[in-house]
């Protein structure tokens, strides 16, 4: 069977999300790795918490490429084959350019906190936002954004399935854009837990400095193919792999796209690569003829070893 992997980004951690990894030593090991070189307890982070610093930016991206590379290692560990190609939902690229040997992991862990601190610095708390939209078409979706812009930043910013979007903007106009989405029938319209309103415009000084961040990392062409989450394509060489980078910081996720680029490719099924299950259930809902699978833990990732036997 031909798997994509595909691996999660922020929004999938929560405390005690590598609870169910415990006994596979290259988990640990990476953990330990990614500590040592940011200088804190990603372990007991992501096993004890708190909630409140597990959610911080600035920890959680970090957090969760760690967490997704050391799903991976296992996985390769344990026996399981290598993937014929990859992706990663918003952060989740960086974690894919990695197994893809296309990044180093030391290059990413610094990476992707840089990445952080400029997002996080660029809207103060309190002025950004996102919401969930649930049940709507995209088209209406972008229709309730320009209408309750009003001035202010407010765009898609997920396309996540068929009835699924998230917006993003400021705070302001987020909290219009939920009415106005419930006026177009909407079924419901949710504000995230989220201050930094990733994959929208507000976020384009970031991405400058990002670019001025990224011309000094060392990028090689993958040795899997990546899919990218802003252009549904294949980067073609490591300087357009910076770029695409940089733009993913302003630019849609456009993650139903992605599943049918990975289905277009010959992929069967679609394997989550990393703790919590918040990929797996859009799969079916944007391809239905592809089987998603995810390992949320030490028991599922055995059994998907199997299932790809």
């Amino acid at each position: 069977m031909k798997a994509a992997f595909v691996f999660p980004g922020q929004g999938s951690q929560s405390v005690g999300m590598m609870n169910g990894y415990d006994h596979i030593p290259s988990i640990r090991s990476t953990f330990d790795e990614a500590s040592s070189h940011l200088g804190m307890n990603l372990w007991t982070l992501a096993v004890e918490g708190p909630e409140d610093a597990l959610s911080l930016t600035i920890n959680t991206q970090p957090l969760m490429l760690t967490a997704g590379v050391a799903v991976y290692r296992a996985w390769r560990e344990l026996g399981g084959a290598v993937p014929a190609v990859l992706a990663g939902h918003s952060l989740g690229e960086y974690t894919a350019l990695v197994a893809a040997e296309s990044l180093s992991f030391a290059d990413a862990l610094a990476l992707t906190r840089r990445r952080a601190q400029l997002m996080q610095n660029e809207v103060p708390p309190g002025e950004g936002g996102m919401a969930a939209i649930l049940g709507l078409d995209d088209d209406e979706v972008g229709l309730a954004c320009e209408e309750a812009a009003q001035g202010q930043v407010l765009e898609p910013a997920n396309f996540n399935s068929p009835g699924q979007v998230v917006i993003a903007g400021h705070r302001a106009a987020i909290e219009r854009g939920i009415e106005a989405a419930k006026a177009r029938g909407a079924k419901r319209a949710i504000l995230l837990p989220m201050s930094i309103p990733s994959h929208c415009s507000l976020m384009k000084p970031a991405a400058a400095k990002l670019a001025e961040y990224l011309a000094s990392v060392v990028i090689t062409p993958p040795k899997i193919p990546v899919i990218h989450n802003a252009t549904v394509e294949i980067a073609p060489s490591p300087e357009a792999i910076r770029q695409v980078l940089v733009e993913q910081l302003y630019r849609p996720v456009k993650w139903v796209g992605v599943l049918q680029a990975l289905a277009r490719d010959g992929a069967e099924a679609v394997i989550e690569c990393g703790p919590g299950k918040v990929l797996t259930p859009l799969v079916k809902r944007s391809v239905p003829a592809l089987n998603g699978m995810s390992m949320g833990d030490e028991a599922s990732l055995s059994a998907v070893i199997e299932a790809l036997r």
